[in-house]
C-alpha cells in the first residue's frame, strides 16, 4: 500500500544546472537550478523554471538568452554556493574561482571550468505560478574533449554529473549503467521459446 505525501514537488532526481546570464550592468552570474530539463527535441529545447525574485530571472528576459554550465561531481560545493547566494550582492564566479566564458552564440555567459555547456536562445516563457519557465533553444553544446565518448557524445561517466533530492536537499552522485535504452526492454511482452 502506498502513502499519500500530498502535491509537492518531489519528482527524482532534479538536475543540477547552473544558468548564466548577463544583468543590467553587464555583470556575469550563475545560479543553481533545479527545475529544469529537456523539453522538445525538435527544435532542441531546455526549460527552466526560476522564481521572478532571482537575480537571473531579469536577465533571461531583458537578454533573451541563458546557458546552462552543468557541474561535475567534484564541484558540489561551489554548485551549491550558486544557489545559496545572489548575483546581486555576490560575483559568484570570483567567489567559486569560475571563469565567466561570452558565449560567441548567445547573450549569456557559461562557466569554463563546467565540463558542459548548453548555450541557449529564449522561445518562450510561460507563467505557471511562483516559478516561470523559461524555455531555451539549444543553439550549441559545448563539451570538454576529455568528457567526449562514442560518436564524439558526452560521456555521463565522463562528465560526472550530479543529481539534487529535494525531499532531502541532498546531492548525489551517478552509479553504474543498468541497461540499454530500446535495447533492454525488447523482451517484454513476448514469449520465449527454449
Amino acid at each position: 500500500m502506498k502513502t499519500s505525501i500530498g502535491a509537492k514537488t518531489l519528482a527524482m532526481p532534479c538536475p543540477v544546472w547552473l544558468v548564466g546570464t548577463y544583468d543590467a550592468d553587464g555583470k556575469a552570474n550563475i545560479m543553481n537550478a533545479a527545475w529544469g530539463g529537456i523539453c522538445c527535441s525538435q527544435p532542441p529545447c531546455v526549460t527552466v523554471s526560476l522564481r521572478r525574485a532571482t537575480h537571473s530571472y531579469a536577465a533571461i528576459e531583458a537578454r533573451r538568452a541563458f546557458t546552462v554550465s552543468i557541474p561535475a561531481e567534484a564541484q558540489v560545493a561551489e554548485a551549491d554556493y550558486a544557489g545559496i547566494v545572489s548575483g546581486r550582492d555576490v560575483d559568484k564566479f570570483a567567489a567559486c574561482g569560475w571563469t565567466p566564458v561570452k558565449s560567441e552564440l548567445v547573450d549569456a555567459p557559461y562557466v569554463g571550468e563546467a565540463p558542459l555547456v548548453v548555450e541557449c536562445r529564449l522561445l518562450h516563457t510561460l507563467e505557471i505560478g511562483l516559478h516561470t519557465q523559461f524555455v531555451g533553444e539549444i543553439v550549441d553544446i559545448k563539451a570538454d574533449e576529455s568528457v567526449l565518448g562514442d560518436k564524439g557524445y558526452p560521456d555521463i561517466t565522463r562528465v560526472k554529473p550530479m543529481v539534487w533530492d529535494s525531499a532531502h536537499r541532498r546531492y548525489f552522485r551517478l552509479g553504474e549503467s543498468i541497461g540499454t535504452a530500446w535495447e533492454i526492454g525488447k523482451n517484454i511482452g513476448t514469449e520465449v521459446t527454449r
